[in-house]
């Protein structure tokens, strides 16, 4: 499935048990040369406080927080296949629980909202060593540029740095430096973004242990987030991304809402042992 192009192998396991090692399945799927190509493996889990539980692994095979196209599309997969009847639903994370609702039609959910929770502000939290809570328009010396960067977490942590134009070199030149400069002790997420007016902003990502993805979810928000704190843009944001759109929200109670596509794709086996 995907959410604007950020696409993922999901596996049912509330029918199966989960591979014995996820960290070599998710590598061996998300191969798009011998795999079955993905920007990671994620599973969807009965939880004990929720309808389903998400667990999401990156390309790599380590284990992030969160994934905000990823949940959009477990809500769907939840939905879709009678795991559960009503079009609202809560999934569990490893940022907690979050709330969604589906936008159904013909018994089939297309679109969905999430609230993503209240972003996380606090440097030490996020992680970085960059100063202030959070570090907005701060100073990162990285790949010989100076950047002035700002950073948030929506439960894994990001890097926005915004720029009149995007570009490979910002992307592939940039990216892998900022995901693994010292100021990150657990990595981070690289977004670009080029604001074209204060309602709408261009992104693009480079996606800790992923490389540069189609979209990002908890990116976009992010992104929503240092752009109202840097004041460059307003609580209400279309998001245009490399596979689409997302409808971004800021609201007064601090909550963020994403709302975007989810798409089955196919489905399929994959041979174990």
């Amino acid at each position: 499935m995907h959410g604007a192009g950020n696409d993922y192998v999901y596996v049912n396991c509330f029918d199966e048990q989960p591979p014995a090692d996820i960290t070599a399945t998710a590598i061996a799927m998300s191969d798009r040369h011998k795999g079955i190509g993905a920007d990671g493996l994620i599973l969807i889990c009965p939880s004990e406080q929720a309808d389903a539980r998400m667990r999401m692994f990156n390309a790599d095979g380590s284990e992030s927080e969160m994934c905000g196209n990823g949940i959009r599309c477990v809500a769907k997969y939840v939905y879709d296949h009678g795991i559960c009847s009503q079009e609202n639903l809560k999934i569990e994370t490893g940022n907690g629980v979050l709330d969604l609702q589906l936008e159904v039609s013909g018994s089939i959910a297309h679109r969905v909202r999430v609230n993503m929770g209240r972003p996380i502000l606090k440097s030490s939290d996020i992680p970085t060593s960059l100063a202030g809570d959070p570090p907005v328009n701060v100073p990162l010396h990285v790949a010989g540029r100076d950047l002035m960067v700002t950073c948030v977490s929506m439960g894994n942590p990001h890097c926005i740095t915004f720029i009149d134009e995007l570009s490979d070199e910002w992307v592939y030149g940039v990216g892998p430096e900022i995901e693994n400069h010292p100021a990150f002790p657990n990595r981070v997420n690289a977004e670009f973004i080029q604001v074209v007016s204060p309602t709408e902003i261009n992104m693009r990502v480079w996606e800790r242990g992923s490389g540069e993805t189609q979209a990002c979810g908890t990116g976009a928000c992010a992104s929503l987030v240092a752009g109202v704190l840097a004041g460059l843009t307003e609580r209400r944001v279309l998001c245009h991304l490399l596979g689409g759109d997302l409808e971004l929200e800021w609201s007064e109670t601090d909550e963020v809402f994403m709302t975007g596509e989810a798409v089955e794709v196919f489905h399929g086996k994959w041979p174990v042992g």
